[in-house]
């Protein structure tokens, strides 16, 4: 591959950030996960998981993209990853013991603040991104950022599993204070030239300026919100714990392989991407993607065999890999770089919350439907959005990259 042979020292450097801090928060959440399930044995409280990081994440996410676009880039996703060190030092101290009061409400806050942090780490990272790499490779440097991002996602829930099982919840959490202190001096050591502070305009003027950038471009409206539709009704992620508890009967080792499966699928699908970028149609690959990530999560939730539902979690991420791939190429590709951070954190509002969110309206669902209909009921949404977004999008669904440039 010619191309990574061309990759620069500050975009590896970038590249090292992103993994180290996605292998960090993934160790915390499934650990997280099965730590309150442990200690409940109740689906709404993995629901309310989301909730507590979904809320802070949406206070935070615009505040994050203006201070992003109007100051240093990289300080803020340094302080984000110290946040998030500070959090896993929280749950070591309470997987240990030191804090014996009320476990599952300071599992909760630590939540909260890791949802802040969260909320600073895709602005920081999308507006280095632009700074570091010509327009020219945006779309095979998205595929490597989304096979180097898919791969923490396999190998994070799997680490995690496999040390909550052999060492223990303490080491766990543990492993992800390093991770954060490793993805801090990572983004410390690149040297990249950061262009002057944007016009200091008033706070929320700048706000409302990316507000409106965003809802009055179809196609990259359109995109986002068929992200955080499929995500906020087809994730059936944050329901694992009771699948493996209670249909598959497998312990954390089985829930670390099953959080790992999508990610294997969207990693190979991104390094496929990377050697084939998609040129062409790419609304139509976008739409289709995403009805297939909807068909898969039906599918997964009617098996009743450990390894098939890992093969269709696996063809999902396939299909999340294409849909990832392309959203973060029309992302790049469409928006100015004086409104990068703002465009991220609103992205980040549409993507990020509707994991978090998802996982609340999963484990409502859950909840008053039964584990598996929630389940299907959340496929079927998700084949119902596409349909809508190909209607009510047409700009989208047409959409070449090359009307981009």
């Amino acid at each position: 591959m010619q191309f990574f042979s061309h990759l620069n020292a500050a975009f590896l450097k970038l590249l090292a950030f992103r993994i180290l801090i996605v292998l960090a928060y993934q160790i915390m959440a499934i650990v997280v996960g099965w730590h309150l399930y442990e200690l409940t044995h109740d689906t709404l409280a993995l629901g309310l998981i989301g909730l507590a990081e979904a809320i802070p994440y949406f206070c935070c996410a615009l505040f994050a993209g203006y201070a992003v676009d109007h100051h240093s880039r990289r300080l803020f996703g340094v302080g984000a990853c110290l946040m998030l060190f500070l959090n896993a030092l929280v749950l070591v101290a309470v997987a240990a013991g030191w804090i014996d009061s009320n476990p599952s409400v300071w599992i909760y806050v630590a939540i909260a603040f890791t949802g802040a942090a969260r909320a600073f780490i895709g602005p920081s990272y999308n507006a280095m991104f632009a700074l570091i790499l010509p327009r020219a490779q945006y779309a095979r440097a998205s595929g490597i950022g989304s096979s180097v991002f898919q791969f923490g996602l396999v190998v994070g829930p799997a680490l995690g599993g496999l040390l909550v099982g052999w060492a223990g919840k303490t080491a766990a959490y543990s492993m992800s204070t390093g991770l954060c202190l490793g993805a801090a001096v990572a983004l410390l050591s690149l040297r990249v030239e950061e262009p002057p502070p944007a016009a200091s305009a008033p706070l929320f003027t700048s706000i409302a300026e990316g507000l409106r950038f965003v809802f009055s471009n179809q196609i990259i409206f359109g995109a986002q919100s068929l992200d955080m539709f499929a995500v906020l009704f087809g994730g059936a992620i944050s329901m694992l714990p009771a699948f493996i508890h209670d249909i598959f009967h497998y312990g954390p080792e089985g829930l670390g392989i099953l959080r790992a499966a999508p990610a294997i699928g969207a990693v190979t699908t991104g390094l496929l991407l990377t050697r084939h970028p998609i040129s062409r149609h790419a609304g139509c690959w976008l739409l289709s993607a995403v009805a297939g990530f909807g068909f898969c999560m039906i599918c997964f939730a009617l098996s009743t065999n450990f390894w098939i539902a890992g093969l269709l979690l696996m063809l999902s991420g396939v299909f999340d890999g294409v849909s990832v791939v392309m959203r973060t190429t029309i992302l790049q590709l469409a928006t100015p770089d004086v409104m990068r951070g703002r465009v991220s954190a609103i992205n980040g509002l549409f993507i990020g919350s509707s994991n978090e969110l998802g996982a609340f309206e999963s484990g409502i669902m859950a909840r008053l439907m039964g584990l598996v209909p929630s389940v299907v009921f959340g496929g079927m949404m998700t084949l119902a959005v596409v349909g809508a977004t190909a209607k009510l999008a047409p700009k989208l669904r047409r959409l070449e990259l090359h009307q981009l440039h």
